[in-house]
């Protein structure tokens, strides 16, 4: 068994764990432990200048990463089970799809309702976006693209890295991508202070980004050619190198056309249209978030089949051993 296999069991362990367990509350839960020390660190460093924006970046993943390292280290010294508990435990704690989904299907069961004052009330805790005066469609579309582009934040990307380099390496991204959400944006306060999260987060999620979009067409067979087309000729149009992709790739299979006018605030961004179908609706929710848990699923099972064909075939031959004698 190789290490990088035993990153990937691990990995995927943590998503059956993600969708078992029901997260700590806030004052319980590790990232938001971090939210609440970068925020405190923020309002004694901050400046207006990327070189500060920077160090508070470093600070960040220092922050998540040496504490992982040490809790390794103790666990390794108490043997391979407690090692291999702990991976499952922090790979676990940076994912975020059963949070996701819940607040997913809250939005969802409040427009189904009729109550879409509830709707603006709940949808801040899952998009940047004004709420106020956003119609059912607008609430819809808001929950699609935030759905579609987190399915790859608090899902592929941290198993990707968890895969890559173990729980430290996960745990290193959710401080990038938590940092990111923070002071990742454009405004007059976060334009140079927040610039190097915001780089760094286009390029944690770049290859994860593309790894969602191929388990997208194949989740989605029939509708691969309009996912291919709608990744390659409209993604580009997209502000952010790593969301278009995968909004692209979910538009095109659900057979929806996102994109338009967002309002963060102040900020008005019009964004490009993605997919070629009709008008999000708030029956989509549903179906957004059953291609998400889909697309969770499948990266998950990617990863632990390498595992699954060691114990099969045995240690000695090897799921793809073919060895010449």
């Amino acid at each position: 068994m190789t290490g990088w296999q035993l990153r990937a069991a691990s990995a995927a362990a943590a998503v059956v764990a993600d969708r078992l367990v029901a997260d700590p509350p806030d004052r319980l839960h590790p990232v938001a432990w971090f939210g609440r020390a970068m925020t405190r660190r923020e309002q004694r460093a901050w400046s207006d200048h990327r070189l500060s924006g920077a160090r508070h970046l470093l600070a960040g993943i220092a922050a998540a990463a040496v504490p992982t390292v040490l809790l390794r280290s103790g666990a390794r010294r108490m043997g391979g089970a407690a090692d291999g508990a702990l991976s499952v435990a922090v790979v676990t704690a940076t994912l975020g799809a059963r949070s996701l989904d819940r607040r997913a299907a809250e939005i969802g069961e409040a427009l189904a309702a009729g109550r879409i004052d509830e709707a603006r009330r709940l949808l801040p805790a899952l998009v940047g976006r004004d709420p106020a005066g956003l119609d059912e469609a607008e609430i819809a579309r808001a929950v699609v693209e935030s759905v579609a582009e987190n399915t790859v934040d608090a899902g592929v990307a941290p198993l990707f890295w968890a895969a890559v380099g173990g729980p430290v390496a996960a745990a290193a991204y959710r401080a990038v991508n938590t940092l990111d959400a923070m002071v990742g944006y454009r405004n007059d306060r976060y334009r140079r202070f927040g610039w190097a999260s915001a780089r760094a987060d286009d390029v944690a999620n770049f290859v994860p980004a593309r790894v969602a979009a191929v388990i997208v067409a194949l989740c989605s067979p029939s509708s691969a050619p309009g996912i291919v087309r709608a990744v390659r000729r409209q993604a580009p149009g997209h502000p952010s190198p790593n969301a278009g992709v995968i909004e692209a790739a979910f538009a095109a299979a659900l057979g929806l056309r996102l994109g338009g006018t967002n309002r963060y605030g102040e900020v008005v961004e019009q964004r490009v249209e993605l997919g070629e179908g009709r008008a999000a609706a708030p029956g989509d929710i549903v179906h957004v978030r059953l291609l998400a848990r889909r697309v969770t699923a499948v990266a998950a099972v990617a990863l632990v089949s390498p595992f699954l064909c060691e114990l099969w075939r045995g240690p000695r031959s090897g799921c793809f051993h073919r060895g010449v004698r």
